[in-house]
């Protein structure tokens, strides 16, 4: 795939949360441009797309594809959205510089399954590295302890035993009475279990402040474009910035 070096950006909006990539937590992150927004944001926040050798439109997430790229940093609705006006093959066209492109009906959804991947492969590499810990039980004693970084829950766990964890989380960080609580993963216990190897994986915690930012950079960027807000409780109660956060 070929790819470009677009102008210098800042941040993605005033409350943004997303993730870096190419940057280690903490560092100063390369900043980008949207596209279709003209807004500026950190590259870990927006996603890359690269064309290749016969000018199909693709998706380039871990942003490694070498050459001319764009950049967006629009939700999955707002993506279709520009795509149904015309205004994303402008963009791309301006990116691009006039380059014959083919933009799939079906890019917005590949754009998503691509986050998906980039974040159930982090969850793998950080279950192999010892730092993400599964078992309600296991995850409730290590909660109630202080130890966990990230709390999160498969998208169809239940009530109960979130609620039963969240306050075990709580407790552990000296919160009790914040409303905290873990996330709620845009992803169900079967795509959780599939993608780590395990049975029934309902719950997850990680241990340890680097490994649950890596976890929220590939996170954030999920939720970003699928539109789930990051900064406030969601439908589901979930608030991205009370979990993640150290005492």
């Amino acid at each position: 795939m070929r790819t470009p070096n677009n102008e210098r950006v800042g941040s993605l909006n005033s409350d943004d949360t997303a993730a870096r990539s190419k940057s280690g937590p903490g560092e100063a992150c390369p900043e980008r441009r949207c596209i279709l927004t003209g807004n500026h944001g950190e590259r870990g926040a927006l996603v890359r797309l690269a064309i290749s050798p016969d000018g199909d439109v693709l998706p380039d997430v871990l942003a490694r594809a070498p050459g001319r790229g764009a950049w967006i940093g629009v939700s999955r609705s707002e993506l279709e959205q520009a795509m149904a006006k015309g205004k994303l093959r402008g963009a791309l066209a301006r990116a691009f510089k006039g380059a014959s492109l083919t933009v799939a009906v079906d890019l917005p959804e590949r754009i998503e399954s691509a986050l998906v991947r980039v974040l159930l492969d982090r969850l793998g590499l950080e279950m192999r590295a010892g730092f993400l810990i599964l078992g309600s039980d296991r995850i409730g004693e290590q909660a109630r302890g202080g130890v966990l970084d990230l709390l999160m829950h498969a998208a169809d766990a239940s009530e109960g035993g979130t609620a039963k964890l969240d306050q075990a989380w709580r407790v552990g960080r000296d919160i009790e009475g914040s409303g905290a609580r873990g996330i709620r993963l845009p992803l169900d216990r079967a795509a959780l279990s599939v993608a780590l190897g395990r049975e029934n994986v309902v719950h997850l915690g990680v241990a340890g402040r680097k490994p649950a930012e890596r976890v929220e950079q590939a996170l954030l960027r999920l939720l970003h474009y699928t539109g789930t807000p990051t900064g406030e409780p969601d439908d589901g109660g979930n608030d991205m910035a009370a979990a993640a956060k150290t005492n």
